[in-house]
């Protein structure tokens, strides 16, 4: 108890989200709103106790904690890039109370504030297939009687080869967070890309394998100039799992989160990353510090 109490991180004072993008040198990236959830605060907190989360993060009175669903705008003056896809729009009532789902705006209403469409987006890279990250990849067709396509009909879909594999066959712990959905329309639409290990997307979008929450589970980093971004995805899902106990019962290989948090928050101060959490409520970007006292905080973003 008293490690965990030691490293509790300071904040620096809450500030709005961003909208209006980050210049990583040539490459304009901006988060992309699809509302927000909840999911249970004692699941996305592990082995830490109550009383030192709810600090951080306070639960409603069914012990849930609400989480935003940030996806990414990546622009490199060619082509229109999506880092994940939300948690979409084909659930039904009861799904909607279980996760509180609220879409003030959408992932497709998001992106409509940089004058983009659907048909717009490029290229759209998964990080994991969980249902919260994913969700927005199909959509109902109303025109051919509700049949589930993507939502992106011209984008290739980008995802670990081994993380789409256990999507397919997921084991009774996993079963829950895979839904095909929103996988299968779009391999039969052929635009499934899937790859292996670390790669380099396009000049200056690569992404990096680490595994932990799941055995195919990648972050997005962004480079140009001297400046590095990176999307934690659900390596550090919001700005409350920085510090190196905190990590969430939903990852499948807890240890290898530790090891790759040790060493990647480490270069992310040092190299002064701009940051992007996807399930922070409040701060969707910023940048990782520590203080004084060796405690960790984050300097976000504002507009």
């Amino acid at each position: 108890m008293k490690a965990m109490d030691n490293c509790f991180r300071t904040v620096a004072p809450t500030a709005p989200p961003i909208s209006n993008g980050v210049k990583i040198g040539r490459i304009n990236v901006a988060p992309l709103s699809d509302g927000y959830f909840r999911l249970d605060g004692g699941a996305m907190f592990g082995v830490v106790p109550r009383i030192l989360w709810e600090k951080r993060m306070p639960p409603d009175t069914n012990n849930r904690i609400r989480m935003g669903l940030w996806c990414l705008l990546i622009q490199n003056g060619e082509k229109n890039i999506i880092v994940n896809t939300g948690i979409g729009n084909k659930y039904n009532s009861r799904y909607k109370e279980i996760f509180q789902i609220q879409h003030p705006s959408d992932l497709v209403s998001s992106l409509s504030e940089y004058n983009l469409k659907p048909t717009d987006i490029d290229i759209v890279i998964l990080t994991h297939l969980h249902f919260d990250h994913c969700g927005g990849n199909t959509i109902y067709k109303e025109s051919s009687g509700n049949k589930i396509v993507p939502t992106f009909p011209r984008a290739r879909y980008i995802v670990q080869k081994e993380e789409w594999e256990k999507a397919l066959e997921p084991n009774e712990r996993s079963r829950a967070s895979y839904l095909k959905e929103n996988l299968l329309p779009i391999k039969e639409a052929g635009q499934l890309e899937l790859i292996n290990e670390d790669k380099e997307i396009l000049d200056g979008i690569s992404v990096k394998v680490t595994g932990g929450h799941t055995k195919g589970h990648q972050i997005v980093f962004i480079k140009s100039g001297d400046k590095t971004a990176v999307y934690w995805s659900d390596l550090i899902p919001t700005t409350a799992h920085i510090d190196l106990p905190y990590i969430m019962s939903y990852d499948l290989y807890p240890e290898q989160t530790l090891n790759e948090k040790k060493c990647l928050i480490e270069q992310a101060i040092k190299e002064q990353w701009v940051c992007f959490w996807e399930h922070d409520p409040l701060i969707n970007c910023g940048y990782i510090q520590k203080d004084n006292s060796n405690q960790y905080k984050v300097l976000p973003l504002t507009k």
